[in-house]
């Protein structure tokens, strides 16, 4: 089950990957990660699907993350009298409170919240942007439009109201009830939806409660504009393009993208790149060369993981979506030009004693070229997190004795975690250099005459610790 790359494969289960056999074949096609979208299905059929993956985590002896994705606040239209309504340019149009369903000349939007935050001016986008309007007159209570792209609207449809933060809370009961699920199940990631705000990641880390990682999806543009802060908040960072793309103009994503890329990776935190990243497999056993190009660009730029939604969840061909996404980033990851491209990204080192062996492993790697694995003993993951920052030339073997920080770090760039609990405060300088290696060759990283390079703390066991560096070749007796 080695994974012959250093960026992560997240897939998202749903109706065409939901039995064993099906999560198994995605397992071994190269998924470190599995999102549960609780946007669909029920506590039943996620409770299944959790318990099938961990059924296959055990039977691979292979630590496996488990990202549940919380469905957040949705703002959409209320009932319609017939099935849709023509909305044409330049004409006028009612968004109100009352219940009654819609017609040609209103339609009920049953969020008071929204009319608080409207003002003349403000633009209202139906249907993922198809339909946008601008507020000419508002009240508490309803909303008189102009219609300035016009088409067709219909019950249910989404409404985004861009650049404008809104008074409502980002968690729902519902939300409220399925964290409490996921968590008492083991899932390892939070991801958290509608985050406009830094103190919307703070009421989400009083929710969690330190029993798992958030990772906050980028979707709202008010959100961008506190991205420093939400990052000392949250864990990790989900670019979510389809949902920031209905806000921000199509030709601001990548850009945005690529900042927060840029940003999540000075401060060492995971940042996953998601939505139609190979959107045409759901129909098709191929994807477009575009596609391809997409993952690619998203791989040179360093990202930790790369994500499949639909095309693992509903599409006609899960798990050759997941050998391609994998293929596309080993041929990445093969090219000269990546490893060049990545350091001329790197980040500048903090001023701590972590930072310091971090930035020193880093340059180890790129000397000795017969480096095999960098090897790390970490308790909660925090040393494995500063050396994956670095992106160091070798993968980076996570010794940890905790199942949990294993679960955690299988989303981060480089990382290939192991449960072992060889480093614990009686151990000596000797065995722990003998165990890293020992590991290193079971697990298929390092072979005879390879050299490994070792980092710890000590005291051993103790969390936070990192202070030593040793390199070693297999083979070799250390006395």
């Amino acid at each position: 089950m080695r994974r012959n790359r250093k960026a992560k494969v997240v897939a998202t289960l749903g109706p065409a990957s939901s039995t064993s056999d099906i999560i198994e074949k995605l397992l071994y096609a190269g998924v470190d990660v599995f999102r549960l979208n609780f946007s669909h299905g029920n506590h039943d059929s996620h409770g299944e699907r959790i318990q099938i993956i961990r059924k296959h985590e055990e039977a691979v002896s292979r630590p496996v993350g488990i990202m549940a994705d919380i469905q957040g606040p949705k703002l959409r239209l209320g009932e319609f009298l017939q099935e849709g309504v023509d909305l044409q340019n330049d004409t006028s149009y009612r968004l109100d409170l009352n219940p009654e369903p819609g017609n040609r000349s209103r339609a009920p939007l049953p969020h008071p919240e929204i009319f608080k935050a409207l003002g003349i001016g403000s633009e209202l986008l139906i249907d993922d942007g198809r339909v946008k309007l601008e507020v000419t007159h508002c009240e508490e209570s309803y909303a008189d439009t102009k219609v300035i792209v016009g088409g067709t609207i219909r019950a249910n449809k989404g409404v985004n109201i861009p650049n404008v933060v809104l008074p409502i809370s980002c968690i729902t009961e519902k939300d409220q009830k399925d964290i409490e699920f996921a968590l008492e199940h083991g899932a390892d990631w939070i991801a958290q939806s509608f985050v406009q705000t830094p103190q919307d990641v703070d009421m989400m880390r009083q929710a969690v409660d330190g029993r798992a990682r958030i990772m906050v999806k980028l979707e709202k543009p008010s959100a961008l504009e506190s991205i420093d802060q939400i990052l000392d908040l949250c864990d990790g960072i989900m670019i979510a393009r389809g949902d920031l793309g209905v806000e921000l103009a199509p030709e601001q994503v990548p850009i945005a993208q690529k900042k927060i890329i840029r940003t999540c990776r000075q401060v060492g935190k995971p940042v996953v790149v998601a939505t139609h990243m190979l959107d045409s497999m759901v129909s098709n056993p191929l994807p477009t060369r575009a596609e391809a190009s997409d993952v690619s660009t998203a791989i040179y730029d360093g990202v930790d993981a790369v994500m499949l939604s639909a095309e693992s969840a509903a599409g006609r061909y899960p798990v050759e979506s997941v050998l391609m996404m994998n293929s596309i980033i080993e041929e990445v990851e093969k090219d000269p030009e990546y490893q060049a491209i990545i350091q001329a990204q790197h980040p500048e080192p903090m001023n701590t004693t972590a930072d310091a062996i971090s930035n020193s492993i880093q340059r180890i790697t790129e000397i000795l070229d017969s480096a095999a694995a960098t090897v790390t003993y970490t308790s909660s993951g925090s040393t494995s997190l500063r050396v994956a920052r670095e992106r160091p030339l070798s993968p980076i073997l996570s010794i940890t004795p905790s199942i949990r920080a294993a679960r955690y770090m299988s989303m981060v760039w480089g990382v290939h975690p192991v449960v072992v609990n060889v480093a614990n405060q009686e151990a000596d300088v000797l065995q722990v250099i003998n165990a890293a290696k020992e590991i290193a060759v079971s697990e298929e990283f390092a072979s005879q005459g390879q050299a490994v390079v070792i980092t710890a703390g000590l005291p051993f066991g103790a969390s936070g610790t990192t202070n030593l560096i040793h390199v070693s070749r297999i083979g070799q007796a250390i006395e």
